[in-house]
């Protein structure tokens, strides 16, 4: 007896064929290519195709198409390399068969990412162009391990899912594909069939560079050199460094066209920004969020493409170009990222393979209330992978000298602005989120080990032990931490009329209990100043006069204060209105005389925090601080020395009055006789003040006080802070 038709090899081939044609899951190279003397491809649209001797050109057959259906096949002698030429209705096209090439990806790049260990992952995954046995194109590669097929698309295929189907490496949950000739600039998306075989679009997850928003394409991008790190970043961002940061969101730092135009491109930043920062002497840039993300609403804290800048600003070695930039005016970069949670777009990771595969699938431990975002599944190795790849990616690639971590808190926590019951214990029934705590624990020993002197700051709103105690020692290893409780403390006693301040001291005072306990950046960041916060200077109290000079005084208080430094823009020219992401800063108000002191005020802030090591070497360090005022609330006085802690620079004091009466022959117990040099006075009159002071300095008397065995008798402006320095 024969055997069943249905058993045949050819109707097997042919059912696979049908299913190819009808776009099912099948494995497009068991069907594809050249099998033997057999070769066949799928090339629906064509009107005839041939294969050609990729060496000489010779015509080796003619293939033919017996169902009209786009399936091409037919013999050939010999094992020369071939290509195909194609002859569309209205062009003829010469490439290689993408099913002719072998495995791409190897068994220990497979290994590393499977385990989340696999460090540049840029290099591996997405769109890579290459060449492949001497042919020039792209190799593609993605993690759906439970999707049933996985196909490029683009319009270099017109979109069409059944054109290139991508091979499934089952190790790993991986699909690759190299497809010749094609071009750097082609815009690609995946499709994705899933196990109930429904069909979706998906953009890259590792695509270093996209398509500008609106549109969700990803795009071949070129691979540039790497750019170096900043000069000497390891001494550079120590925690006895003067580190000054001024924190930008690129697209309304400035617009085009005086203030209507467009967004600024990288390039128009690098020689606008750059030398703006420089001369106010800060030592970084901070960027908001620049990984591309799909609403500029959320001013990039829900982005999608971890691995790709922007490209509202420009293609991605504009960006490196930026960089260089930036380091050759002496200026390290900070980028924002955002490793917590991700928006639920379509195009993005949301069920990218049909399954939860970035995210959770329990919505208790996946889902993130205040920002109807999906939290990452941290505990996963292929994500944990995922996130500090594209966090080297950046600091490698791009020369960043380092990453501010959002939203540090709402990771660390399980059960972060939830209820009970609506959150998912750890295995021990606690609340901490033990797997996003290995994680953090691991991104930042990762980029200890690969990246020397970068830095990676968090943002931590809570009272977590040890942010920034070393891993080995059970912390989490960051090298700063943004305090949160001094600026919340220090705003809100601002924010005060100055009669009402004295029962408030101690909004000043309590912050120098844990001033130490971690190493600290102090931030005034842009979420102090959208959603009717009201900009600095409006925040506090008096009349415009007074609410200058406050603003000037608190900046010598927070200069003054031990931790490193963050102003967002526009804190510098003092910005009546709040902060608009769709508009540029308020560059006009600098005609008025005031604001322009308020600039030049805050570059000699920086300047004196960076020339003199007192002020700086001790951020990090209880001896670089001692109190002399600390009780004078019916005066709203406090004043304090700082001090380099291996006593290579004389000491300085910092005074801060907040009311706006002048205190005559105030005495202040110094350590030292001699003259102390007023170094800064916020109430000069450069700077819009009155011009009230010491006259340059005073010579300390040998009279006790403050537990001192020497004191200084000053005259101290209303609102102000006064910086003095031991002349030697």
């Amino acid at each position: 007896m024969s055997r069943p038709a249905e058993h045949h090899p050819d109707a097997v081939r042919d059912q696979r064929l049908d299913a190819l044609v009808r776009g099912e899951p099948v494995d497009a190279f068991a069907v594809l290519g050249r099998h033997g003397d057999r070769i066949r491809t799928f090339q629906p649209g064509a009107r005839g195709v041939e294969v050609l001797d990729a060496a000489t050109g010779a015509l080796l057959a003619t293939l033919h198409c017996h169902s009209g259906d786009g399936v091409f096949e037919g013999s050939i002698v010999g094992n020369a390399a071939c290509r195909l030429r194609i002859h569309w209705p209205d062009a003829v096209q010469e490439v290689e068969d993408a099913y002719s090439f072998g495995l791409l990806l190897g068994a220990l790049d497979l290994h590393l990412f499977h385990e989340g260990r696999h460090r540049q992952l840029g290099r591996m995954m997405g769109a890579q162009p290459m060449s492949v046995d001497g042919v020039p194109g792209v190799r593609f590669a993605v993690w759906a391990p439970n999707a049933r097929r996985v196909s490029v698309v683009g319009a270099f295929n017109l979109w069409d899912g059944r054109r290139h189907v991508m091979r499934r490496r089952i190790e790993a949950g991986i699909w690759e594909l190299f497809l010749p000739r094609l071009e750097i600039g082609a815009l690609y998306q995946f499709e994705i069939v899933g196990a109930d075989g429904d069909r979706w679009m998906k953009a890259d997850p590792f695509a270093r560079q996209t398509e500008a928003p609106p549109g969700t394409a990803s795009v071949v991008a070129a691979t540039p050199p790497p750019v170096g790190a900043l000069a000497h970043r390891d001494e550079r961002q120590g925690r006895d460094a003067p580190i000054a940061i001024y924190e930008v969101h690129a697209g309304s730092w400035q617009r085009n066209d005086f203030g209507s135009g467009s967004p600024p491109d990288w390039d128009q930043l690098a020689e606008r920004l750059v030398p703006y920062v420089a001369n106010l002497n800060f030592t970084h840039i901070e960027l908001m969020p620049i990984a591309e993300y799909p609403f500029g609403g959320s001013w990039g804290y829900q982005p999608l493409g971890l691995y790709a800048p922007t490209a509202r600003h420009g293609a991605p070695e504009a960006f490196a170009r930026f960089v260089a930039a930036a380091h050759a005016a002496g200026i390290g970069v900070i980028v924002d990222w955002v490793p917590a949670h991700f928006p639920a777009d379509a195009h993005g990771l949301r069920r990218f393979d049909g399954t939860a595969l970035f995210e959770h699938e329990d919505p208790r431990e996946g889902y993130h209330p205040d920002w109807n975002t999906l939290i990452y599944n941290h505990g996963r190795p292929e994500v944990s992978g995922f996130l500090i790849g594209a966090a080297l990616h950046f600091i490698e690639q791009y020369g960043v000298d380092g990453l501010r971590v959002d939203a540090v808190a709402s990771m660390l926590h399980r059960d972060y602005s939830r209820r009970a019951g609506e959150w998912v214990p750890n295995r021990f029934g606690g609340r901490e989120n033990l797997e996003a705590v290995a994680f953090v624990r691991e991104l930042n020993q990762v980029v200890v080990e690969r990246c020397p002197g970068a830095m990676v700051i968090a943002e931590e709103s809570t009272s977590w032990p040890g942010v920034t105690a070393d891993t080995r020692d059970g912390g989490l290893g960051f090298a700063y931490k943004w305090n949160m409780g001094w600026m919340h403390d220090t705003l809100k006693y601002m924010a005060r009329e100055p009669i009402h301040r004295h029962h408030h001291h101690a909004d000043i005072t309590f912050g120098l209990m844990y001033a130490h306990a971690e190493a600290f950046v102090l931030p005034l960041s842009h979420d102090e100043v959208v959603h009717l916060k009201k900009s600095l200077v409006a925040k506090f109290a008096g009349d415009s006069w007074q609410r200058h000079a406050g603003l000037r005084a608190y900046y010598g208080l927070m200069w003054g204060y031990p931790g490193k430094k963050l102003l967002f823009m526009g804190g510098e020219i003092a910005q009546e209105r709040e902060w608009n992401h769709d508009r540029e800063l308020d560059w006009f108000g600098l005609r008025d005389s005031r604001k322009r002191g308020m600039q030049r005020y805050v570059g000699d802030l920086n300047r004196l925090y960076r020339d003199r090591p007192a002020l700086h070497r001790g951020d990090c360090d209880t001896r670089g601080f001692q109190w002399i005022v600390v009780d004078d609330a019916a005066n709203s006085v406090f004043a304090w020395l700082r001090l380099a802690p291996d006593h290579s620079s004389p000491p300085v004091l910092v005074i801060c009055h907040f009311t706006p009466r002048v205190l005559s022959s105030y005495r202040i117990g110094v350590p030292s006789a001699g003259r102390w040099r007023e170094i800064l006075n916020s109430d000069a009159a450069i700077y819009g003040g009155s011009n009230i002071g010491n006259v340059g300095g005073v010579v300390a008397d040998a009279i006790p006080s403050h537990d001192q065995p020497a004191s200084l008798e000053l005259t101290i402006p209303p609102l102000a802070s006064l910086w003095l320095e031991l002349e030697r």
